[in-house]
């Protein structure tokens, strides 16, 4: 199971933009980079801390992020089986 997360993690972070910048990155590593909710949370982050952007200026890191967020909770909901035995 560790080797799973190293599959998922080390993309994140390297596509993300957090190591190397986003704009100098081949455009198929861009495409790839989009679907990954780092990238979003990283550039939301940038924006609030370093540039002071108001979060709804950044509309659809935001729309993103929050579909991720829905997502993950209706998976994690659907597979939480609490039974009394």
């Amino acid at each position: 199971m560790v080797h799973l997360h190293l599959f998922v993690l080390l993309p994140s972070i390297l596509l993300s933009g957090f190591m190397f910048p986003y704009e100098g990155m081949p455009l198929p590593a861009r495409r790839i980079a989009e679907i990954l909710p780092a990238t979003h949370f990283i550039r939301l982050i940038r924006g609030v801390v370093l540039r002071d952007v108001q979060l709804l200026s950044m509309p659809w890191d935001i729309a993103f992020f929050a579909c991720f967020i829905v997502a993950g909770l209706t998976a994690a909901s659907l597979r939480f089986k609490k039974r009394l035995d």
